[in-house]
């Protein structure tokens, strides 16, 4: 389900054009608005003509809470109108023109796309580059969902436990950077602090249950099992426990030795559950999937660009033994197995399910983010291999995309999520200012 969004909308004029014909679009645009899913609109009624209109309008939204602000051109305006919300609101902005109407005598009736272009000039050379124009009939959704991608984040509460994985340099943060791009504070724990967190025994049950209805548990011991139903619960636990958005965990290499099995199985039954958990303790890794998820993706997880077969033209994207067990193809068996961690791994085994698909990852080099994403799908294959893993064949060849990735320094986790996200994606980076790696 889409991240619900508060966005405010208004409509400038001027009473030189035919504000009368804007006034009767701009209420015919909000009863389309209000179709859209999983958004609440705060609308001023009123046309935006004079300067007090738009400090008047300015103060009524400021207390909506809003997320993002449409402003609509329903003909020329004053340039001064625009800068009076933003100064107030400080929020991103679609710019929405008109398509103009008939000519009524040799006068140009409406003038909004000269009003979008007046407020954008103003907009940038103020230095504000959070705003975005379409000249349209109808809202573009793909902006909408772009606000949804940035409200989640702002308002994400996301922890880490541990440090990331030994060796993975290359997926350490700039917290401070992270919180001046996203708004995210990043909260850190101990893997002591979920191992130590209690849980009753009908918890307990619940989740071995859960596992025994999912997958064929005849690879593991009886007491392998009951360390990843009660792990399972302890996770939850303590995600719930900490109101966390989502959290990334250092899964090895202490986990397996103090715990006894590493968290994989326990991670792919939340996931399936709707939680956000990261592998090897990846926060970029982690809030790309809260970007996935807050654009309509279900269940998206954490995968790497494994292998490649540059002759087939493939690659297989694959994990451990993590991904989300909703994503099954619902023809192998579902296993649990010990391959990994030196027979401590409790991995989920299984091929993922084929369809549309799409990579993504807000990843951070040299002081600047950067957008990376690739669409592909996900096409059969017989399950070959221990852990959890998809054969991808990208829109590009997989020549290219592995230069993408090599050439640019991208990290080697990506998000992936079933479905095509890449439009709203753009929008948010081009709202963000971030390089779009595709």
């Amino acid at each position: 389900m889409k991240y619900i969004v508060n966005i405010g909308v208004v409509c400038l004029a001027r009473k030189t054009f035919d504000y009368m014909a804007a006034k009767e679009i701009y209420q015919n645009i909000q009863k389309d608005l209000q179709a859209v899913e999983q958004t609440n609109y705060h609308f001023v009624q009123d046309l935006i003509i004079e300067i007090e209109d738009a400090k008047k309008a300015a103060l009524e939204l400021a207390s909506r809470n809003l997320d993002a602000l449409i402003v609509i051109s329903g003909t020329f305006h004053l340039g001064h109108l625009v800068l009076e919300l933003d100064k107030v609101l400080r929020k991103p902005i679609l710019l929405w023109g008109l398509n103009e109407l008939p000519y009524n005598g040799g006068k140009i009736r409406l003038n909004s796309v000269c009003g979008v272009n007046l407020n954008a000039s103003n907009l940038y050379k103020a230095g504000n580059r959070q705003y975005y124009s379409i000249v349209s009939d109808k809202i573009d959704e793909n902006w909408i969902d772009a606000v949804r991608i940035k409200a989640a984040l702002e308002n994400a509460h996301v922890g880490i436990a541990g440090y990331r994985a030994h060796g993975f340099f290359n997926l350490g943060v700039d917290e401070l950077k992270m919180y001046s791009q996203m708004g995210i504070l990043l909260d850190h724990y101990e893997l002591s602090d979920i191992l130590k967190t209690p849980v009753i025994a009908e918890e307990f049950q619940e989740k071995k249950s859960k596992l025994l209805d999912t997958f064929d548990v005849s690879g593991v011991t009886e007491a392998q099992l009951d360390k990843v139903a009660e792990f399972s619960a302890k996770l939850k636990k303590f995600v719930d426990t900490n109101k966390l958005t989502a959290l990334a965990i250092r899964c090895w290499p202490e986990f397996a030795a103090d715990f006894g099995i590493s968290p994989c199985a326990a991670m792919s039954i939340l996931q399936s559950e709707d939680y956000i958990l990261g592998c090897e303790g990846d926060v970029e890794g982690t809030i790309s999937m809260i970007a996935h998820k807050a654009a309509g993706a279900e269940t998206p997880f954490l995968a790497d660009l494994s292998q490649v077969d540059l002759k087939e033209d493939y690659a297989l994207m694959w994990h451990c033994g993590v991904a989300p067990c909703n994503l099954w193809d619902g023809k192998c068996t579902r296993s649990l197995d010990t391959y990994f961690a030196g027979g401590k791994g409790v991995t989920a085994d299984f091929v993922m399910k084929s369809g549309e698909v799409m990579i993504l990852r807000f990843d951070s080099a040299c002081g600047e983010y950067r957008v990376f994403m690739q669409k592909g799908v996900g096409i059969p294959m017989e399950k070959l291999l221990k852990g959890t893993y998809v054969k991808v064949r990208f829109e590009k060849h997989i020549k290219e995309v592995l230069d993408s990735v090599v050439y640019t320094g991208v990290a080697h986790h990506v998000s992936l999520a079933y479905g095509d996200y890449s439009k709203p994606l753009e929008v948010f980076a081009k709202i963000m200012g971030w390089k779009v790696i595709a």
